[in-house]
């Protein structure tokens, strides 16, 4: 039965890694934990807990607060660039430069 575990692990994450199911399985792929991370984070700047400038934890503290690896975090941040919601300075950190559209006209 082990080897059938083992099997049935490798298929729902080759599954998720394609964007689609196999016969049996759920319905929905299964989503990466950095992608999880990463619509965390998106949700809070988008909400405005993280606002433009802000300072992103590095990716050992950034890990701690949503209990992944560090490498998991990296990952994120790597997502969030790609999303266009923070840049990554050399030296300096990542910081949000996402800006929430304004309601009205100045």
């Amino acid at each position: 039965m082990g080897h059938y575990a083992a099997l049935w692990g490798y298929l729902r994450v080759l599954g998720a890694s394609v964007g689609r199911t196999f016969r049996g399985m759920e319905e929905e792929p299964i989503e990466f934990v950095y992608v999880q991370v990463a619509d965390r984070v998106e949700r809070e700047i988008r909400g405005g807990r993280l606002v433009y400038g802000a300072r992103l934890p590095n990716e050992r503290a950034m890990g701690a607060e949503y209990e992944v690896a560090p490498g998991t975090a990296r990952r994120a941040v790597q997502e969030l660039r790609e999303r266009g919601l923070v840049k990554t300075l050399a030296s300096k950190g990542t910081f949000v430069v996402y800006r929430p559209a304004d309601g009205g006209g100045s």
